[in-house]
């Protein structure tokens, strides 16, 4: 199965129903009250961390998301049926990030955790609703919030405790089915695995996860080769398992390689550069192995890397470097968890600016204008002498005032102009 940890798609909560305007009617009832119903709420989108899935793949297909609507409301106060949640699926570890803000909407770091991220737009108010003492025929109703559509940025970060690295072919992939029960796919040549496998090791009563990180090369930092695909992926770690080939049976300098992909990772990010490592020297059932074990333990433990020698395919000397590991990680902060961000989407729900254009225009914007104008009727006369009552209750047209409008200026609020009148 192809492997996609990066795509971006398009979500787009549910719209809110329309209130309905409407009065009762029955037999021998000359003049029936408004019984209009409110509109449902929208639906919301909702992300899910899908522990059985490793792959963005299913977001190459289908790239637009949409909540269901809610129903509008009905005469006899029959209130719309709200629209259905709209539930996302994705691999534990995806970060779902807003593309015009840079804001990280849902870090889905742990299996079955839900995130609301688009809340659906609220129903608008029936003509019941606006019934008062002075005013027992409101012939206007609310419209329900509409929503935008937003798009959004799913990013793939293998959550793990410890991340295995190293060039190609040094045996990181069955390192990892010795110390696990997880059985990556290995074959014999650069890059035969593309996808970051996970297993958990378990000794004495401690377990932690492990995650195979595809096999790095040269110029990995730049983008070389699958570089930056792969390398976010240890960013999430804890600590490091650097595998190197202590044989040198790839014609590579074991120390060599060692240095080169520390390189990497500080041109990547501070952040993998400062992780903490243990050395594992691999293929020490191997010719030169035990004199390249000597050399990388002379240059490498004076600056405080523990070096251990191990042979994966005769399964040997993995115990006293998996007490070291367990030994690391009770001393170091947990995984990584990004700080998540609200994203507020469709109308506020108070408050008004104004703005005086070029033309002389002024303009009035913002919640108050907005569920003014869903709940006036022009064609009522009823409705808009309310409307103009809400104006002054509001502060708009004081607002208005104090910032110079006078008889015969043209006021906008939304689609509407008027003339404004002292």
């Amino acid at each position: 199965m192809q492997f996609i940890d990066k795509t971006s798609i398009y979500i787009k909560a549910g719209n809110g129903g329309n209130g309905c305007a409407a009065f009762h009617r029955e037999k021998y009832v000359n003049k029936g009250g408004p019984s209009g119903g409110d509109g449902g709420k929208g639906g919301s989108i909702i992300f899910v961390a899908d522990p059985q899935d490793n792959t963005l793949l299913a977001f190459k297909k289908t790239v637009h998301f949409r909540a269901e609507n809610g129903e509008n409301g009905r005469p006899e106060l029959q209130h719309g049926k709200d629209g259905k949640d709209l539930y996302i699926r994705v691999p534990v570890g995806t970060i779902v990030r807003d593309i015009e803000t840079g804001g990280i909407l849902a870090d889905m770091s742990e299996p079955g955790k839900e995130k609301t991220v688009l809340r659906g737009g609220r129903g608008g108010k029936g003509n019941a609703r606006f019934a008062t003492p002075t005013h027992q025929s409101p012939r206007f109703a609310q419209n329900g919030v509409k929503t935008e559509e937003r798009r959004v940025e799913l990013e793939l970060k293998t959550i793990a405790d410890v991340g295995i690295i190293g060039f190609p072919s040094v045996g990181k992939s069955t390192i990892l089915s010795v110390l696990t029960s997880a059985k990556p796919k290995i074959a014999a040549y650069h890059f035969t695995t593309l996808t970051p496998n996970l297993g958990v090791a378990e000794r004495h009563g401690h377990a932690f996860v492990l995650a195979d990180i595809p096999g790095l090369i040269e110029g990995a930092a730049e983008g070389a080769g699958l570089g930056h695909d792969f390398l976010r992926h240890i960013e999430r770690t804890r600590m490091l398992v650097h595998v190197l080939d202590a044989s040198g049976c790839e014609m590579r300098d074991p120390l060599e390689d060692y240095q080169k992909i520390n390189a990497e990772l500080a041109g990547f990010s501070e952040t993998l550069a400062a992780l903490p490592q243990i050395v594992c020297c691999n293929k020490m059932d191997l010719p030169d192995a035990e004199e390249n074990l000597i050399r990388i333990r002379k240059a490498l433990e004076p600056e405080g890397i523990s070096v251990f020698g191990v042979s994966a395919a005769t399964v040997s000397g993995f115990d006293e470097m998996l007490d070291c590991i367990i030994a690391k990680l009770d001393t170091l902060p947990p995984v990584r968890v990004y700080d998540e961000a609200e994203l507020e989407i469709g109308t506020a729900e108070t408050g008004f600016t104004v703005r005086k254009e070029e033309t002389g225009i002024y303009v009035v914007e913002g919640g108050d204008v907005d569920r003014l104008l869903d709940t006036t009727d022009p064609e009522d006369e009823t409705s808009m002498r309310r409307f103009q009552q809400l104006l002054i209750k509001t502060g708009i047209i004081a607002a208005l005032r104090e910032m110079g409008a006078k008889d015969g200026d043209t006021i906008v609020l939304g689609e509407w102009d008027f003339e404004f009148t002292e």
